[in-house]
């Protein structure tokens, strides 16, 4: 399907490279996707998620740390009204406080009913959020769990892991 196809079932896709606009503010980039569905989060709802985008509304792209980059790139998503996230690597590169964090609002985002398909390297961040765990390789799933399982005894997992 198209991607505005995709974008008007209510899928958002938060891409690994984060594609914030250097050029425009946090405020701009926020605000640059369109409304499709109703029920997306109105701008000081993101804010009450992310205080520290509200800190740096006027901040260009360039000027973000990493992790207020993925925290705006999560954030431009759930304005457009889509209840399925696909969320890319949300932790990649980013220091643990900040990985603590976005935990917390994907944990939160859960809980508001929404689904987050998340491709996440990090197990025990995986582990701790998730319902189902698949561990994909060459593009095949090759094992799955249900995660309460996998929290109990992740022995499986853990060897189809490790390097």
């Amino acid at each position: 399907m198209p991607p505005e196809k995709i974008a008007r079932l209510g899928i958002a896709y938060c891409p690994e490279e984060r594609g914030i606009f250097s050029s425009l503010s946090v405020e701009e980039n926020l605000l640059l996707p369109p409304i499709l569905h109703p029920g997306g989060l109105a701008t000081e709802e993101i804010y009450e998620l992310f205080p520290r985008l509200k800190e740096r509304r006027s901040s260009q792209g360039t000027k973000l740390s990493g992790g207020e980059q993925q925290m705006l790139a999560i954030a431009r998503i759930l304005r457009t009204g889509a209840k399925c996230l696909l969320l890319d690597e949300p932790t990649e590169g980013l220091a643990p406080v900040i990985v603590d964090h976005i935990g917390d609002i994907i944990a939160q985002l859960k809980k508001r009913g929404y689904t987050i398909l998340m491709i996440e390297q990090s197990f025990d961040f995986a582990l701790q959020l998730s319902d189902r765990l698949y561990v994909v390789e060459n593009g095949k799933i090759v094992a799955g769990a249900i995660a309460e399982h996998a929290r109990r005894d992740a022995s499986e997992i853990l060897a189809l892991l490790s390097v």
